[in-house]
């Protein structure tokens, strides 16, 4: 759930990159943040505790404003994909609007991915969030290895045939798809955030405008 301050006129987003571990949850972030014009963006910082780190940068340090005048600004994470940080995956997790799952391509990581996404379910519900309302875009990582190491697109596309959230299939270490990730998480964001405020009838930020005004395009 997105901060709402209404004293400081200000909505705060969190959006999250979880996936299992080495799936390219970090490269993305980095990736990100190199791909976003300097005034859009904070620093990536870290967060350590034992064993484990979380990254994190403020994008929109300063916020646009809406035509209405209230400021929104976005925290992006990622999440260690260990399972001994569990508690630090929950805690990462908890009020956050809106979540890249980064799977890996890689034939062998399959039950890593399923695993991954199942504790995502879990623990999207034991912070208190409703999975099946939960904006979410599912990345298919490292699509530049060899071809006989990963599956297929028409392979992943069957899997997921039934699936209700959007694939995207990128390799994060160059770059590719990275924005267009990015792009799809706040498409499925912004009907919730519309929905929560009334952006487009109140402040005056339809969806082409808010992701313009997030991503500099």
């Amino acid at each position: 759930m997105a901060e709402f301050d209404e004293v400081n006129r200000k909505i705060t987003l969190k959006l999250v990159y979880y996936g299992p571990a080495q799936s390219g949850k970090t490269t993305n972030l980095m990736r990100l943040h190199d791909l976003l014009a300097p005034d859009l963006k904070g620093e990536i910082m870290t967060l350590e505790t034992q064993n484990d780190r979380t990254l994190f940068f403020d994008l929109l340090p300063l916020g646009f404003r809406t035509p209405s005048g209230w400021l929104v600004k976005l925290k992006l994470f990622t999440v260690p994909g260990q399972v001994a940080h569990d508690a630090t995956r929950k805690a990462v997790l908890s009020r956050a609007d809106g979540v890249v799952f980064v799977a890996d391509s890689q034939r062998a990581q399959s039950a890593n991915n399923a695993e991954a996404f199942q504790n995502l379910e879990e623990n999207v519900q034991r912070v208190g969030l409703d999975f099946s309302a939960l904006p979410l875009v599912v990345q298919f990582n490292k699509r530049d290895l060899p071809a006989a190491q990963i599956l297929s697109e028409d392979e992943i596309n069957q899997r997921w045939a039934k699936a209700p959230w959007p694939l995207v299939f990128s390799s994060a270490l160059i770059g590719e798809g990275v924005k267009d990730t990015f792009v799809r998480l706040l498409q499925q964001v912004y009907p919730a955030l519309d929905k929560s405020f009334a952006l487009q009838e109140i402040h005056g930020v339809d969806q082409q405008s808010f992701v313009a005004a997030v991503t500099g395009g």
